[in-house]
């Protein structure tokens, strides 16, 4: 049974059915409005993510450009100095553009040239794109021209290293190679056979390989022959010019007046200059030529002309030594970089001017530069050396040989010595040796044992003024900031 209720027929149900819809229509509204708001905020937030995404992909996109742009620059740079090696005249700002012409960014040079103690070129280019010059990016390329002491020894001539020699690093020939030491890189010869003569063990003159012997290079894969020579003519130094710049800010010393100098290397970057005023008797030597010298090479007496100081810390012009005489001996201890040279003009093979090394040279700091001796003739230690005998420089015999000449027995116990290490790069021009040895492989005048030890440092790192050679070779690659 159903029963109404009697105030539904007084008009009470009408008026409660519009109060409960007009609730119903503020709820929507409501809802309407909150999810209207989270949705903007939701899309607002969408779209700054979306604009953000796009601007940090336009930023990186322009910051690659600005990276390749400055790699451009760079290769123009190479380029140009392959063309034109002494030009660096041209650091500044250039357009960088694709094949139809259009602008695609610019790039700075910044090109800093070598100095004398460094055949390094440095080469900053900076970078960025023509829509964006505000992203930069930059980077720090180096070339470097080799110097002549990449190799740890040199040569124009045959050469032998006999079964008590010790080298390390690369070392060259254009002539043969007879290999009976140990070493430790690569050897390499212009020769693909050559006639080996007696003074190499060879009786009588016998063809040979380009390079032979007993030593372990040939089992380890260190023997390279034939390889483009050396040209020698094209790596010497130019002597007149080395004096031009001694005369013009480094130390130059002319004719002694006597029997030539003596240069004693100290530490606190100093050295003393002395004048030889006697020489010890003479003796009689044979040189790798086959040439026997009366002469002696061993100074007596001497006065001290004055304490000369180097550049502290630095590798300039007051750094070179310039000796116009026609010897000089070398000796002792530096803490600063220097180059020694020995030449007179005019060039006349009489009286072509030699280094003679009387006692070791050092360098107080393990790690600094070595020095360098240039003779224009002979690098020579003398009969009366010292018996263990240190020698930390790089030699250049520009026309001679870097040798102790063959004494005989009737100067015992001088003839025969000890040891002699070398620390650096031997370049000789003819035949180079410390040791004489028999058809047994006895060495019967000279040193008994040497060491020979490599400086990778010098390649693009050299002493003063030392000479390079070769076409520039890439060093390293850097960004920075």
């Amino acid at each position: 049974m159903r029963i109404q209720n009697p105030r539904l027929r007084q008009g009470y149900g009408g008026q409660a059915k519009f109060k409960i819809k007009n609730r119903n229509r503020g709820a929507i509204i409501t809802m309407v409005l909150v999810f209207g708001a989270i949705f903007i905020f939701l899309f607002s937030g969408m779209a700054g993510f979306v604009i953000t995404q796009y601007r940090q992909i336009v930023q990186k996109v322009a910051i690659n450009e600005a990276l390749a742009v400055a790699e451009a620059g760079a290769n123009y740079a190479r380029w140009r100095l392959a063309h034109a090696p002494n030009d660096f005249g041209f650091s500044g700002i250039y357009d960088y553009r694709d094949p139809e012409g259009g602008l695609i960014g610019q790039y700075s040079l910044e090109i800093t040239q070598p100095g004398e103690c460094s055949t390094m070129i440095e080469i900053k280019s900076i970078g960025w794109a023509s829509n964006r010059p505000s992203a930069k990016r930059t980077i720090l390329v180096r070339y470097g021209r080799p110097s002549l002491a990449q190799y740890s020894f040199l040569t124009n001539s045959d050469v032998w290293f006999g079964g008590n020699e010790e080298l390390q690093g690369p070392f060259h020939s254009n002539g043969g190679i007879r290999m009976d030491g140990t070493q430790n890189a690569l050897s390499t010869s212009a020769k693909e056979t050559y006639s080996c003569q007696p003074m190499h063990g060879c009786s009588p003159a016998q063809t040979k390989p380009g390079i032979w012997g007993t030593g372990n290079g040939n089992a380890e894969g260190l023997w390279e022959f034939p390889v483009p020579s050396v040209d020698f003519n094209a790596i010497t130094t130019d002597l007149a010019q080395l004096k031009t710049r001694a005369q013009n800010g480094g130390y130059y010393f002319g004719p002694s007046g006597s029997f030539g100098y003596h240069i004693k290397l100290k530490t606190h970057g100093t050295f003393d200059l002395y004048r030889v005023t006697r020489l010890k008797a003479n003796v009689s030597g044979r040189d790798t030529q086959g040439v026997t010298h009366n002469e002696s090479n061993d100074f007596d007496r001497e006065s001290l002309i004055a304490n000369y100081v180097l550049a502290e810390g630095q590798c300039g012009v007051q750094n070179l030594i310039f000796i116009e005489d026609t010897k000089v001996w070398v000796d002792g201890t530096t803490d600063e970089k220097a180059t020694i040279v020995a030449a007179r003009f005019p060039d006349n093979p009489a009286t072509n001017a030699s280094i003679i090394i009387n006692g070791s040279i050092t360098r107080a700091n393990p790690k600094a530069t070595l020095i360098a001796l240039i003779a224009q003739k002979n690098i020579l230690v003398p009969l009366y050396s010292p018996n263990i005998l240190e020698i930390q420089a790089v030699m250049v015999a520009q026309k001679g040989a870097v040798q102790r000449y063959y004494y005989s027995n009737s100067y015992s116990p001088y003839h025969t010595r000890n040891r002699i290490m070398v620390r650096g790069s031997i370049i000789t021009n003819q035949t180079w040796t410390w040791s004489w040895v028999n058809s047994g492989g006895s060495v019967i005048s000279g040193y008994q044992n040497t060491e020979s030890y490599y400086e990778p440092a010098l390649i693009y790192d050299p002493p003063p003024f030392f000479p390079a050679s070769g076409d520039l070779q890439f060093v390293s690659w850097e960004e920075i900031q």
